[in-house]
């Protein structure tokens, strides 16, 4: 994200694979296909609309976020006509007034399939900034425990705890407020990088990144996000199981 409003369109990430299955069993959750739309500012359009990604049929739950200004607050809309429920609240962005902000969503005992995509109707700035990351998660049903802050500028950030009580699939979001266009988001604790957009274009965007971590035993867990530069953001740790 970036204070100066005079922008063009980002697109689609660059650098990072815009969209990767993982290996599943039917026995436990696990990480499932996933996708990251990057728009930038000025050349946006609405509805927003992912990459096509091939889903499970049944048996999944889905995740998206839509980061960017406050007044595009449609309601997802997916190809199989899943109901999406907001997850927590949204955070809004320090330092930018209340024009932007985060928001999360969960699809639980889904549809899934082919040509599977998310849109946003973006009704207040329809050529405006968003990032809109897409995640499944396979052989799943419920969202057991998630946790969101906002952290104060720190070279290390960390979301708050969250308890699992079994094996679970656990996703972590950041999404960096900080005025710059190229920096690194890297996180620890056993969580892998799977998706991002930290090298933004000359016009701007949303930076955001997103992690994944298998557990296979109960415990409490948390995510630490090293960042460069310093800046500060809106974190989620969620546990699927």
């Amino acid at each position: 994200m970036h204070q100066a409003r005079r922008f063009a369109l980002a697109g689609l990430l660059s650098g990072v694979p815009l969209m990767t299955t993982a290996a599943t069993d039917t026995t436990t959750p696990s990480l499932g296909a996933h996708v990251f739309l990057g728009q930038g500012e000025g050349l946006g359009v609405s509805p927003a609309v992912t990459p096509a990604m091939d889903t499970q049929a049944t048996g999944s739950v889905f995740i998206i976020f839509n980061a960017g200004y406050s007044s595009n607050d449609g309601s997802p809309v997916d190809t199989y006509g899943n109901r999406w429920k907001a997850l927590g609240r949204p955070l809004v962005y320090a330092d930018y007034g209340d024009r932007f902000d985060v928001r999360a969503y969960v699809a639980t005992a889904a549809k899934g399939g082919p040509g599977h995509t998310v849109s946003l109707a973006k009704r207040g700035e329809p050529k405006g900034e968003l990032s809109l990351p897409f995640v499944e998660v396979r052989n799943a049903s419920r969202v057991q425990a998630f946790a969101q802050n906002y952290a104060d500028k720190d070279l290390v950030v960390a979301s708050d705890e969250i308890t699992v009580d079994g094996p679970a699939t656990l996703l972590a979001f950041w999404w960096g407020d900080g005025g710059v266009k190229r920096m690194t988001a890297t996180p620890g604790d056993g969580f892998q990088l799977i998706d991002a957009f930290l090298q933004l274009p000359d016009e701007s965007g949303v930076q955001g990144a997103v992690a994944w971590r298998q557990v296979d035993v109960a415990g409490t867990y948390r995510v630490h996000w090293t960042v460069a530069p310093v800046q500060g953001a809106a974190l989620w740790i969620i546990a699927i199981r």
